[in-house]
C-alpha cells in the first residue's frame, strides 16, 4: 500500500558521517556465520589500513567464533556494497573504496559454521 504525504517531511538523518567525529560507519557480514545474527557495525576511521582494520577490529569481533582461528584472510572472498572486491591488505579503507555504510561480505570458503551448520 501507497502512502502519499500531505506535508513536506522534514527529516534529518541522525547517522551522517559528519556525527561520528571523523569516523565513518562499516557493516561487516561473515557469509555463513549466523551465530552472528546481523551484520556488524564499526566506527572507523578512514584511514585505518585495511590490514590494521582485520587485526585490530575484525579477529577481536568474531573470535568467540569457534571457527574464527581458521580463517584465511587473504584466500577469503570479499563483497563491498553487493559488488565483487579484492582488497589492498597494505591501503586505507577509503583507498579500498570503503565508505560511510559501506557493506562488506566475508566468505570463508570450507569454513560453514558450527558443525555445518551455518550457526
Amino acid at each position: 500500500m501507497s502512502v502519499t504525504a500531505l506535508h513536506p517531511y522534514p527529516a534529518t538523518a541522525l547517522d551522517l558521517q559528519q556525527n561520528f567525529h571523523g569516523a565513518q560507519l562499516v557493516y561487516l557480514c561473515w557469509e555463513r556465520h549466523l551465530l552472528f545474527c546481523a551484520p556488524f557495525t564499526f566506527p572507523l576511521p578512514p584511514s585505518l589500513g585495511f590490514a590494521d582494520f582485520i587485526e585490530q577490529v575484525l579477529k577481536p569481533a568474531v573470535s568467540q567464533h569457534p571457527e574464527a582461528a581458521q580463517i584465511d584472510f587473504g584466500n577469503s572472498r570479499w563483497r563491498l556494497d553487493g559488488q565483487p572486491f579484492v582488497p589492498d591488505f597494505a591501503a586505507s579503507l577509503e583507498a579500498n573504496g570503503i565508505g560511510h555504510k559501506s557493506l562488506l561480505h566475508l566468505d570463508t570458503p570450507g569454513l560453514n559454521g558450527l558443525a555445518g551448520t551455518c550457526n
